[in-house]
C-alpha cells in the first residue's frame, strides 16, 4: 500500500503535557510526540508544524484561524491532516474548523487524551495511532474527532467525561466509524467528489446565557450589549421564564428590535430543542424573531454564529445561514 503524506500539526493539551510541581504543563513538541508511536511510519509519510503548545484551555477564535490558514496553505501537499489538540475544548474546535474548512474531500482529524503520551499507562498511543490510521484511509473525509475507537463528525462532538477514556460522544449524531486493533469498520464514508471551501473571517462576538432558576434578565441584557449574537440555553424542549415581573421577554424583544440575533437551544444533551411544545416557548417565539437549534448542539451553535457574523450583518442573511445544513450540523428544522 502506498503510503499517505500525512501532515500533523500541533496545538499543546495533555497528549503533549509533563509533570511539573504546578501540574500537566503541554511542553513536548510534534516530533517528540511521533518518537512515541513508531508504527505510524508503516502507512503515513509525516510531516509536523507546531502551530501553538498551549492548554487548550487558551484556545480562541485567533488559533482556529490560524489552523484553518496552515491547512489551506499546505492542502495541495498532503492527503490528510492531524491536529493533536488538548480535550477541553477539542469539541468547539472541531465545530470551527468545520466551518471554516466546508466540503473537505481531504481528512482532517482532532485527537488528544486524558493521559500524557510519557506516562506508562495512556491513551494517547492509540488515540495517535488510530487518527493517522483514519486520516490515510480512502474513506475518510471532512473534519472529525477520533477518540477511544471512535469517529465523530466535527459538527457533533461533545465531551461527556472528565477523566475517563471515552471522554467524547456523538450527540444526535451516529458515529462515523469505530477503529480497533488497527481495523477500521466505516459506517457513514465522507464525500469525496467535492471541492473544498476555505473561510478567512470569524466574528467572535457571541455570548451564552446558561438558564438557571433565580436567573437575572439584567445578565441577559448585559450579554446582548456586549455581543452581536447571543445564545440562551433554556430547559427541555425550550423556552424562557414568562412571568412579566422577571422582564425575560422586555430584554429579548429590546434587543432584537436593535438588530441582536438570539438563538434559543436546550441545556440537554440529546434530541434538541422544539419551543412549539409548550406556552413558555411558543409565546416567545411568536413575539419576537428568535432563531431555534433544534438538533444543533451548543459547541457548533457557538462556532456556526461566529462563522455567520464573519460573513453578513443582514439578517435575514443570517437566519438562511443558521438553518443551511453544513457538515450534517443540523437535520431537524421546522
Amino acid at each position: 500500500m502506498e503510503k499517505k503524506k500525512i501532515l500533523l500539526l500541533g496545538t499543546g493539551g495533555t497528549i503533549a503535557s509533563q509533570v511539573t510541581e504546578e501540574g500537566l504543563d503541554p511542553n513536548l513538541t510534534t516530533e517528540e510526540l511521533l518518537r512515541y508511536v513508531p508504527g505510524i511510519a508503516e502507512f503515513s509519510e509525516v510531516k509536523s508544524i507546531q502551530v501553538a503548545n498551549i492548554d487548550s484551555t487558551n484556545i480562541s477564535p485567533a488559533i482556529w484561524m490560524t489552523l484553518a490558514k496552515v491547512i489551506k496553505e499546505n492542502y495541495d501537499q498532503y492527503d490528510g491532516f492531524v491536529i493533536t489538540h488538548g480535550t477541553d475544548t477539542m469539541a468547539y474546535t472541531a465545530a470551527a474548523l468545520s466551518y471554516l474548512i466546508q466540503s473537505s474531500p481531504k481528512p482532517i482529524i482532532i485527537t488528544g487524551s486524558q493521559k500524557p503520551i510519557n506516562m506508562d499507562i495512556t491513551d494517547s498511543k492509540t488515540n495517535l495511532y488510530d487518527s493517522f490510521l483514519y486520516a490515510s484511509s480512502e474513506k475518510a473525509a471532512g473534519v472529525q474527532i477520533i477518540f477511544n475507537g471512535k469517529v465523530i463528525l466535527g459538527t457533533r462532538s461533545r465531551k461527556t467525561h472528565t477523566k475517563r477514556y471515552e471522554a467524547f460522544a456523538s450527540i444526535n449524531y451516529p458515529f462515523l466509524a469505530t477503529i480497533q486493533d488497527g481495523r477500521i469498520l466505516s459506517y457513514i464514508p465522507g464525500e469525496k467528489n467535492q471541492e473544498p471551501v476555505f473561510y478567512e473571517k470569524l466574528n467572535a462576538s457571541v455570548g451564552l446565557f446558561k438558564l438557571i432558576p433565580g436567573a437575572n434578565s439584567e445578565v441577559l441584557s448585559f450579554l446582548f450589549e456586549k455581543n452581536t449574537a447571543v445564545i440562551i440555553e433554556s430547559y427541555g424542549v425550550g423556552g424562557i421564564p414568562s412571568l412579566p415581573e422577571l422582564g425575560f421577554y422586555k430584554v429579548i424583544e429590546e434587543w432584537t428590535k436593535k438588530g441582536k440575533t438570539v438563538v434559543m437551544t436546550t441545556q440537554v444533551p440529546n434530541e434538541g430543542s422544539d419551543m412549539e411544545v409548550y406556552r413558555v416557548g411558543q409565546a416567545l417565539k411568536n413575539r419576537v424573531k428568535v432563531l431555534e437549534a433544534f438538533d444543533m448542539i451548543t459547541e457548533a451553535v457557538v462556532c456556526k454564529l461566529m462563522w455567520i457574523l464573519g460573513q453578513t450583518k443582514n439578517p435575514e442573511e443570517i437566519t438562511k445561514l443558521f438553518y443551511t445544513p453544513i457538515s450534517n450540523d443540523i437535520l431537524y428544522r421546522k
